[in-house]
């Protein structure tokens, strides 16, 4: 055994292997896996391996296309074929309109991947799988390229493939500790010595927690236990000629795939139960759960409804295995948070079908420090604080009841709810707030009209349109009050700090005291990496404020490219602060009747920042606004916030202050062509790609991605972000949404709302370069229908932004 690699990747399921065989096609042959027992000992062995290319966003339809192409390969190696029913086709079944309309999205944002899904009438979907009955079924949605896989052969294959390559798998090896030296890299120890890594993975499925604790930190995973059963053979299907394609049925919480000449079921049951919460026992190895068929009755029940030839069957085998969660549902696979060189692929509940797809991008991650996609739906900083057992533990009894029943626009479960809040949370939810989640932290998104009021989330506009209308009507003519809370806010102090700032910002920075600034982050690809609010503070202090769901992910980057002979101290204030926004043409008046401080344009123009008391409380304000309305963000601290707030409330009570909530927000934001990060500032393209060339000082030197830029500037863009005005009034475009010319897709949706203001409905999207002009005519795939738009000028509300600055 090596006494030093590259790369270390603990763990040998599918994840680990992907990951080993990836980083070899990365040209890193240095790198070894390390298995506590046999490959594939943990969940792999027992999956059911299914092969989908379905994926609730482009980035995960892009992984497991991936995996699809890297599993045919495999499959048809001559000298190691493995067993892959590619192809055989998969329905997703639907009883309610809604979720068809979900279907029909989805097939639009696949297109945009040249992934080609089907959208089906019960009848067809009856024809296509003559097992299943019709009852209560309105359609599905159909995927030809659904298939299955023998776990162990895959695994097998890639390990053998990497081996090739010269990475070395050691089996029965198991970690005992790491430790982590001054220049970043780990000792990786083994009961047959220590191993000196550059950078370890930590792949390890429903143990990951045991070496995420050798690390230092906890991994916000949670094991479910999860059963299906092989029946005997079923005549339908011995008789066919052709193999049945797979099923999955958010009706009754089932799936099934064949076989041999059976089916294999699986039950994602309502009486679910977590599993290894108090500890894992060593010696589970290639190991099962003890059956509990009693559990899945009720689940059992609709599957014989759905598909009556089960019920002339016998059970062969039953499985009743642990398998990962997170809480979102979705794989932790990227940088771990707070540490160097050390990286996670985890939480894959969906491991065999997509692990091929993960183990790639983040090979990419690894080695070039960004993937070919934006990975943000992956990584593993997306989740804070907040994310302790017990949370994980009800997010993940509530994905695996809703295993197939996908999230409606806004809609958020309730699950582990409130897990952040503020001071003012239950002054909200008594005016009668509706609350969505960003990172744990609860978020006013509108003031019910009734206590009885309830949302009918869809893919359509809805019960919330006119309550949305009301809130921007309040902001553009009189004043309106609403809190942004856990916005991501850094204090930045040191002799050292504007030489920092210059290097990690790509444009100019303010240095005047009293001053407030937009700045872009680069990536070493050019590519944009984040969008941070720069305000200058007395006191040589400097306040950086930026997405609230960036907050570990901005700290990481920060402090990587922070040198050690810099003079720069960096303190989160993220959970000491909340936001209050006032806003609207009467929001001068308001802050002049509750402070001492002189608020005219002339003492406090647009993009200033000061520091006052609002009546007793002191606070931070800044002159600068997300809605196109003359704004001042006030940040308080959060022991003081309600004081702030109720002298806001007694001053607007004089100008006819509303309450807005971030509905209101965004559907503002887009009439002023403001861009969302993860939604239009993505890895995957540049600042002028993203129309942001207006913040890139090329003239000054050092900055990161600098010279990337320079290269990507001379190859020209590869898209165009552009704002879209849709001729419907039915339904908005979702961000994923195939923008389309001719029949051909040219583009991508990335955040789509109706513009109260303008009375237009309104989208962002990144198309074709040449297509990047006002007046183009296009269309966008909106739930299955192509809507005529035309490009439009970004900003149409207001664009001399004359009301901004009152």
């Amino acid at each position: 055994m090596r006494k030093s690699a590259r790369v270390v990747v603990i763990g040998g399921g599918i994840a680990g292997c992907s990951t080993l065989y990836h980083l070899t096609q990365e040209d890193w042959s240095d790198v070894m896996l390390l298995e506590r027992n046999e490959l594939t000992s943990g969940t792999t062995w027992h999956s059911a391996a299914q092969v989908t290319n379905f994926g609730m966003n482009q980035t995960m339809v892009g992984l497991k296309t991936h995996s699809i192409n890297l599993y045919r390969e495999l499959s048809e190696d001559p000298d190691y074929p493995i067993n892959y029913h590619h192809a055989d086709g998969g329905i997703r079944l639907a009883n309610t309109e809604k979720q068809m309309d979900g279907y029909r999205h989805f097939t639009s944002m696949a297109r945009g991947m040249d992934v080609h899904f089907e959208v089906i009438d019960a009848e067809e979907c009856a024809r296509r799988h003559p097992l299943i009955s019709t009852d209560n079924l309105v359609g599905g949605l159909w995927d030809p390229l659904d298939g299955d896989i023998d776990p162990a052969q895959l695994c097998q294959a890639l390990a053998r493939r990497a081996r090739k390559a010269g990475a070395e798998v050691h089996r029965n090896t198991p970690v005992t500790g790491l430790r982590q030296l001054p220049d970043d890299s780990w000792v990786v120890s083994t009961d047959k010595g220590d191993i000196h890594a550059g950078i370890v993975v930590n792949a390890c499925g429903y143990r990951v927690n045991e070496v995420g604790a050798m690390m230092g930190v906890h991994h916000p995973v949670m094991s479910m236990e999860h059963q299906y059963f092989l029946t005997e053979e079923i005549p339908a299907i011995r008789d066919a000629g052709h193999r049945m394609p797979l099923l999955r049925c958010p009706i009754s919480d089932y799936y099934c795939r064949q076989e041999k000449n059976g089916l294999l079921v699986g039950f994602y049951e309502q009486d679910c139960k977590t599993w290894g919460m108090d500890g894992i026992d060593p010696n589970f190895v290639n190991a099962l759960c003890p059956d509990d068929l009693d559990r899945v009755t009720d689940v059992l029940e609709g599957a014989f409804a759905r598909m009556p030839a089960l019920m002339e069957t016998g059970i062969h085998t039953v499985v009743n295995g642990p398998i990962t969660y997170t809480i979102d549902g979705a794989p932790l696979v990227g940088p771990i948070p707070g540490k160097r060189n050390a990286f996670c692929i985890i939480g894959l509940r969906a491991g065999l079908g997509e692990g091929g797809g993960h183990g790639w991008l983040l090979a990419q991650q690894i080695v070039h420090g960004e993937a070919c996609y934006d990975t943000w739906v992956t990584d593993p900083r997306r989740f804070t604080g907040h994310a302790n057992v017990e949370l994980t533990a009800l997010k993940a009894i509530e994905d695996y009841q809703n295993e197939f029943r996908f999230h409606f626009p806004h809609e958020h479960r309730p699950a582990g709810r409130p897990a952040k809040t503020t001071p003012l949370t239950p002054v909200l939810a008594a005016e009668g707030a509706a609350f969505g989640t960003v990172n744990g932290w609860e978020r006013m998104e509108f003031i019910k009209p009734d206590p009885d009021f309830h949302e009918d989330y869809g893919y359509h506009f809805n019960n919330v349109f006119d309550v949305v209308a009301s809130e921007v009507a309040t902001v553009q003519d009189r004043v309106g009050l609403t809190e942004v809370s856990g916005f991501n806010r850094f204090e930045l102090t040191g002799a050292d700090v504007d030489v920092f700032l210059d290097r990690i910002i790509c444009g100019r920075v303010p240095r005047k005291a009293g001053r407030v600034g937009l700045g872009y982050l680069l990536n070493h690809q050019g590519m944009l990496k984040s969008e941070a609010t720069i305000a200058r503070l007395p006191d040589g202090r400097v306040w950086y404020g930026s997405a609230a769901a960036a907050e570990y992910h901005d700290m990481d980057w920060l402090q990587a490219h922070l040198r050690s002979d810099e003079d720069v101290q960096i303190r989160s204030l993220t959970n000491e602060h909340t936001i209050l926004v006032l806003a609207g043409p009467r929001a001068r008046d308001v802050m002049s009747a509750v402070s001492r401080a002189d608020w005219s344009a002339t003492a406090f123009p647009w993009l200033h920042v000061r520091e006052c008391f609002i009546g007793i409380a002191p606070a931070v304000v800044m002159s600068v606004s997300f809605s196109g309305e003359l704004a001042y963000e006030i940040h308080v601290p959060n022991n003081q916030l309600y004081a702030a707030w109720l002298a806001l409330r007694r001053a607007g009570a004089d100008h006819g202050m509303g309450l807005f909530g971030s509905r209101a927000v965004d559907s503002m934001r887009l009439e002023k062509g403001y861009l969302h990060w993860k939604a239009e500032i993505l890895t995957e393209f540049d600042p002028f790609e993203t129309g942001l060339g207006r913040f890139v000082d090329m003239a000054k030197t050092g900055f990161i991605g600098q010279d990337a830029l320079h290269t990507r500037q001379a190859d020209g863009p590869r898209k165009q972000l552009v704002t879209l005005h849709l001729e419907s009034d039915d339904a908005p475009a979702q961000g994923g949404a195939s923008v389309m010319q001719h029949g051909k897709v040219v583009g991508t949706v990335t955040s789509g709302d109706f513009g109260h203001r303008t009375g237009m409905n309104l989208a962002m999207a990144f198309v074709e370069p040449g297509l990047a002009v006002a007046g183009q005519r296009l269309e966008v795939d909106v739930v299955g229908v192509l809507v005529g738009c035309t490009v439009t000028a970004p900003g149409p509300y207001d664009p001399q932004n004359s009301r901004v600055r009152g």
